[in-house]
């Protein structure tokens, strides 16, 4: 249709009834255009065949001077302008429709294709959406540091990194074609009523990207023992190509009806094994042991945390990630001031539920809190654990001085966005 109305405004399509009208315009149109009568000797009408057609006004001719009365029994139709170059020029209305609704048709098709960018300085992921990479064996994908999720130093919280990693891993499951019903589980997971859970994270900082800034976050699975999986991440800023963020963590199945730690079925190690890359963890394993801290051997105690219901996630147990901040909540604010994280290492020995309460517990391993002017590194012990006793999570937490230009930054916030 657009190209049938594109031709139509330069060859008008004539009527089907202008072959029957043409003798007739034809054989009046020497009588009637600019008649002009005058009597004569021999008594007969004569023509000025000098005369001009009548100019055309948006319909038939105008300019006759004949009577009404010579005309009224002849059986004529009045024939129209002669072509010229002017009125056969195209109407331009209609051709600039006809390309405005191609161009249109032709914008809509191409960005239901699957556009890949052919720059390699293009974006890679405009749509935040990640993709496979290396063989279809590492899975990544980029964000943006929001204003939301950052700290009064304008750098990413902890927690934010936590949540970038935890979105690729469920995004790689997905992307890869083997995402079941249930929260990264495979479909012969769900027929099972097998989850993932967590047991060991080790996380090392090189650097916190900043508000605005775009990261890129690649992350892989290998094996881990019998039954184990292991899932690696390597944050990089996308700009530069630097390493930011290093991190490791080992997996086990639990059923969600027994609440019991199960081995890995052979049906689901079908599905997962073509996707296990044989590499090192990205992060060399921290061999030392976690210890016990109780009321005696610990410096800062957090009482009454309590799970909102917000901090559930679909497995109905509190996300990982909110076990961080409760950790933090029992580090002495001197240190959040002074220091930033550089390290974690955590051990979840059992889930929370949402009627859980909790206790925050810190040990200090180094002296100098809160000293300014000590460039050394800071180390805490930590345990989170149920009122009544039972262990959740023991960590270790590694601090180290923040940047001079960190502080400059954090002078330079208005007051009244302070």
């Amino acid at each position: 249709m657009v190209a049938t109305a594109a031709a139509s405004s330069f060859f008008p399509v004539p009527s089907p009834s202008g072959d029957a009208k043409a003798s007739k315009f034809a054989s009046v149109s020497a009588s009637l255009g600019g008649i002009k009568t005058k009597s004569a000797s021999s008594g007969a009408l004569q023509v000025n065949t000098s005369a001009q057609a009548p100019p055309k006004i948006n319909g038939p001719p105008v300019g006759l001077t004949a009577s009404v009365e010579t005309l009224k029994n002849e059986d004529v139709v009045l024939s129209p302008a002669p072509r010229t170059f002017i009125n056969q020029l195209p109407d331009w209305s209609m051709l600039l429709a006809a390309i405005t609704t191609m161009f249109l048709a032709a914008e809509k098709q191409w960005m239901m294709l699957d556009w890949k960018p052919k720059r390699p300085d293009m974006l890679i992921d405009p749509f935040g959406i990640g993709r496979i990479v290396q063989d279809g064996l590492v899975f990544r994908q980029n964000f943006s540091i929001r204003s939301y999720e950052i700290g009064a130093d304008r750098t990413a919280s902890i927690e934010t990194l936590m949540n970038h990693l935890q979105e690729t891993a469920l995004n790689h499951v997905k992307t890869a074609g083997i995402l079941g019903d249930g929260f990264g589980a495979t479909p012969e997971m769900s027929k099972r009523n097998l989850i993932w859970v967590v047991t060991r994270m080790q996380i090392l900082v090189d650097r916190y990207p900043t508000w605005g800034d775009v990261v890129q976050v690649d992350t892989w699975v290998s094996a881990s023992g019998k039954n184990g999986m292991r899932r690696d991440w390597l944050v990089r800023d996308a700009k530069t190509g630097k390493t930011l963020t290093r991190a490791s963590s080992v997996w086990v199945m639990m059923n969600k009806v027994t609440r019991r730690l199960s081995k890995i079925p052979e049906e689901v190690r079908g599905e997962i094994e073509p996707y296990f890359l044989t590499s090192d963890p990205v992060v060399n394993e921290d061999s030392r042991k976690l210890p016990k801290i109780d009321d005696n051997t610990a410096d800062y105690i957090c009482e009454s945390l309590t799970p909102r219901w917000n901090d559930l996630d679909v497995n109905q147990h509190v996300n990982n990630v909110k076990y961080i901040g409760w950790i933090l909540e029992s580090t002495p604010p001197p240190i959040l001031e002074s220091h930033e994280l550089a390290a974690i290492t955590l051990e979840y020995r059992r889930e929370c539920g949402k009627d859980s309460v909790l206790q925050s517990l810190t040990a200090v391993s180094d002296t100098g809190i809160g000293n300014l002017g000590n460039p050394g590194e800071v180390e805490f012990q930590h345990l989170l654990r149920l009122e009544e006793g039972a262990e959740i999570v023991r960590g270790r937490t590694e601090w180290r001085p923040k940047y001079a230009d960190n502080f400059g930054i954090m002078g330079r916030i208005p007051a009244e966005s302070a």
